[in-house]
């Protein structure tokens, strides 16, 4: 049993501690969206690579167009006045652009499933290993690099560097799980006034991840849509106890 739930377990720690970080900002620039979108983008250029190309390249099909939306963003950040409305379009053209390439191929529907959240419980170690040595360089990018850039750079690189986070997430784990995991773990630790965000972030995430994989393993269920629940029921029991609105004198 061990054997099968530890790595996993490992991978959900590694997954929620890169995800928390940019859920936090996430949540305060206002733009809640913005990862599902980029995800959904992301999604997108794996369909294609599946549908039309027999998943030659997947990668570099995943992380070109989730470049692409992250590009999209920056660029509504900076110009748009409606910016969710746009992010919001944005998902929708990749989800529906999945279904009209997947639906010509005859596996096209179990990998959507895939897509939008998939079983981690039999990841590889290879693609743990990888992921997260991705993940690692991106948080020493994340420390050391972005905080001396201003302006669009900043802009840029932050959703450059959530883009390559995106894709081997959606890889790994689906669209709706990597959503999950930055926003619900953000939003638990910002109702918060206690303790440090991040690391109530990184707590919760793990606590509800790890619950979920355990479940899912004796439970026999689907562990992508189990993390999206345990994630999903964990912050919004924790908005509705612990987040009030300052009332106006």
């Amino acid at each position: 049993m061990m054997e099968i739930l530890a790595p996993v377990a490992f991978l959900v720690v590694v997954l929620v501690s890169i995800h928390s970080w940019f859920g936090l900002r996430i949540i305060e620039r206002g733009i809640i969206f913005t990862d599902l979108a980029i995800g959904q983008i992301a999604a997108l250029g794996s369909a294609i690579s599946v549908g039309l190309f027999h998943a030659e390249h997947l990668y570099l099909w995943t992380l070109a167009f989730a470049l692409l939306g992250a590009g999209l963003i920056t660029f509504a950040v900076q110009r748009l006045r409606y910016i969710e409305a746009f992010i919001g379009l944005l998902y929708v053209l990749g989800a529906s652009g999945v279904m009209l390439v997947l639906s010509q191929s005859p596996e096209g529907m179990e990998h959507f499933r895939e897509l939008l959240a998939t079983d981690i419980l039999f990841t590889s170690t290879d693609s743990i290993i990888h992921s997260t040595i991705i993940y690692a360089i991106i948080g020493v990018i994340l420390l050391f690099v972005l905080p001396r850039t201003k302006g669009l750079v900043n802009e840029l690189l932050f959703f450059v560097l959530l883009a390559v986070t995106v894709t081997s997430s959606v890889q790994l784990a689906g669209v709706l799980v990597v959503f999950v995991l930055l926003i619900a773990p953000a939003l638990i630790a910002m109702v918060q006034q206690r303790f440090r965000p991040y690391f109530v972030a990184l707590f919760s995430g793990s606590l509800f991840g790890i619950g979920a994989i355990i479940s899912s393993f004796y439970l026999d269920l689907p562990t992508g849509y189990a993390i999206v629940f345990f994630g999903a029921f964990s912050a919004v029991t924790a908005v509705l106890l612990f987040d009030r609105k300052k009332r106006v004198a």
